[in-house]
């Protein structure tokens, strides 16, 4: 008897799986894909579980390495970023009595809340690293160039996503730190010509940084930003499935085609087509995006990040911000306007420089931006991270620089 009923469950159960992944539309699939999880095309005529195992054939070319996984590990420290952020935002409070409050009872009551912070700490800083390295591989291996211009620009619109997530997050802790270092850079930032005072209008909302400036920090953080971002990411994952990834400098226009496939049984001389991959599985050249190039950006985030050290003082750090005080302080508004052009400069460059040519040593245009934005990053990164905000009356004005 218990047998029977047994064997009548399991048949049940195994017809209502069926008859689900039959009545399932694959379309669902696409939220996998969008989330970096997938690469290949989903075939919709297919049943959901029938078009999974199809994706996950696909593969990329064969000079898709290490090199090419910092674009999916900015991607990964992104996703936890916003859900981190989700956790913390359940129990922050977005005004100015209750801030910095809402932030010691996370990280001293709730659990794991010292955890999740920290992570979201963390990967603030590391999504600026992973990010600028990935867009200088690209850039250093003129990927940039025509057909992937659009793509690069859209990279870039994500970078400034990415600057602006953490300037607008900066501020949330409301502590002396985030407070004075806000205060600085937006006193800076007032005095460059055109726009700047009324950027630090719009931004601040007040005669000064007050509860007024952390409403509409929060609202930028939480609400629009997420929004754009995501928006954002669609369009650049689209166009980088489109296009391709970059063939290495110097291959010849077909790499990545196999024997016996025609030109049209590739996308952009880089990609094999779903049909392709179907036809011949398993051969030719070429690695699985799932799991070998997954995994590396798995492994590297892994590597990278160790939640089971958190910073020694409870203080609101980021990249962006230590350089952009040692750029203030040493170089003043004036050397922030031509920090800035440099890195516009960097942004349009496709749009002039569309030769073939990919060799570093034929571009020194191209070089000598690149050097000059890298290294000057870098070096006032170091200089900045030993720097402490202060408060306005220890700080020289723009005007006061100027006159200097």
């Amino acid at each position: 008897m218990l047998g029977r009923l047994r064997r009548n469950a399991t048949e049940w159960a195994r017809q209502t799986w069926s008859d689900l992944k039959s009545s399932t539309d694959a379309s669902l699939l696409g939220v996998a894909r969008f989330l970096g999880l997938l690469y290949g095309p989903i075939d919709r005529r297919l049943r959901i579980d029938e078009a999974l195992h199809k994706a996950l054939q696909y593969r990329l070319p064969s000079h898709a390495t290490w090199r090419q996984a910092f674009g999916g590990i900015t991607y990964l420290l992104f996703i936890i970023l916003v859900v981190t952020g989700v956790l913390l935002s359940f129990y922050y409070r977005p005004s100015a009595g209750e801030a910095y409050q809402s932030v010691q009872h996370i990280v001293s009551e709730v659990s794991f809340g010292w955890l999740i912070r920290d992570l979201h700490v963390w990967s603030a800083n590391l999504i600026v690293v992973a990010i600028v390295a990935h867009m200088a591989r690209v850039f250093f291996d003129a990927a940039y160039k025509p057909p992937r211009e659009t793509n690069w620009l859209a990279g870039l619109l994500l970078l400034f996503a990415v600057l602006a997530f953490g300037a607008t997050g900066y501020l949330l802790p409301w502590d002396q730190w985030a407070y004075w270092t806000a205060t600085e850079v937006l006193d800076a930032l007032e005095g460059v010509p055109l726009f700047g005072g009324a950027l630090v209008a719009v931004v601040t909302g007040d005669v000064m940084v007050s509860g007024a400036t952390l409403s509409r920090y929060f609202a930028f953080h939480v609400i629009i930003m997420p929004w754009v971002s995501f928006a954002l990411l669609a369009y650049h994952f689209t166009l980088v499935r489109r296009r391709g990834i970059a063939p290495p400098r110097g291959a010849p226009p077909n790499v990545g085609a196999r024997k016996g496939l025609s030109p049209e049984d590739t996308l952009s001389g880089v990609h094999l087509t779903a049909e392709s991959q179907k036809s011949r599985p398993g051969e030719g050249e070429g690695i699985p995006f799932f799991p070998n190039h997954l995994l590396r950006s798995f492994i590297i985030s892994v590597v990278i990040a160790n939640p089971d050290a958190p910073p020694a003082e409870l203080v609101s750090s980021w990249v962006v911000v230590d350089v952009s005080l040692a750029i203030i302080r040493y170089l003043g508004v004036w050397g922030l306007a031509l920090f800035t052009l440099v890195a516009v400069s960097l942004a349009l460059l496709p749009l002039f420089d569309r030769s073939p040519e990919s060799r570093l040593s034929r571009r020194p245009l191209a070089l000598t931006l690149g050097v000059l934005f890298i290294v000057g990053t870098i070096v006032a990164w170091l200089v900045g991270h030993r720097l402490h905000p202060l408060p306005p009356d220890a700080v020289p004005s723009a005007v006061e620089q100027s006159a200097a």
